[in-house]
């Protein structure tokens, strides 16, 4: 159950040694750490422009485009031809695949992102996975602590499941899309080409091929 293949596409990855099939899909989360100890070798492929602050531990390879103030604190590696832009903050234990988009004011921690995501405004992805093509719109929140501090669980709707990590976001999956100022909840797993709406906040499993519609009707009345 949450096998890596229910969700992510593992041939749009160079790192899918993080992802065995027989365990839940999140545990790569866990792996980050040894993984980057044991694979990364810093070596800067691209140009670095005044105003980049790059760290010890960092991989960046090559035509990837960075603007002035980003940070890359690292341990980090980051794939062919993204984009960084300003006010982009990629902190410890982060891998971003090819042609990615970090975007202005976005931070990223412990987090595995697979080829051609855009995470493009003012968002925050810890301790999460992002697939294939995945999509978060300005201001999206993937929110990895509980706010009781216990252990995140992973609730499909009929039992709760043991993740064993206090630091868990969401795994969100390839094509899928998270609309403007959502909030996703510790523990959430959105399955491939779902889509949630805007300004919605939700907790637990998202099938693949889902539209979770949260948008109440407006009503308007005439002004007195």
């Amino acid at each position: 159950m949450f096998a890596p293949s229910e969700y992510l596409d593992l041939s749009h990855t160079q790192h899918g040694i993080l992802f065995p099939d027989s365990q839940p899909v999140w545990t790569a989360l866990t792996r980050i750490d040894s993984y980057l100890g044991f694979r990364l070798q810093r070596d800067i492929r691209s140009a670095v422009p005044q105003g980049v602050f790059i760290g010890e531990d960092v991989f960046i390879d090559e035509e990837v485009s960075m603007e002035p103030g980003v940070v890359i604190r690292g341990p980090a590696w980051i794939g062919k031809g993204c984009s960084l832009r300003s006010g982009c903050y990629i902190r410890e234990n982060v891998i971003v695949g090819n042609n990615c988009v970090l975007g202005n004011s976005c931070e990223f921690k412990n987090s595995i992102i697979f080829d051609n995501a855009e995470v493009p405004h003012f968002n925050y992805v810890g301790d999460s996975i992002l697939g294939y093509k995945a999509h978060l719109g300005a201001g999206v929140i993937l929110s990895n602590v509980r706010l009781d501090r216990s252990d995140v669980v992973v609730d499909d709707g009929k039992k709760t499941h043991s993740t064993g990590l206090r630091k868990f976001g969401a795994v969100i999956g390839d094509y899928a899309e998270i609309g403007c100022n959502s909030v996703i909840n510790p523990g959430s797993l959105i399955g491939t080409r779902s889509i949630v709406y805007p300004l919605s906040s939700f907790g637990g499993v998202l099938p693949a091929n889902s539209i979770l519609k949260t948008r109440q009707q407006q009503v308007v009345v005439p002004r007195t």
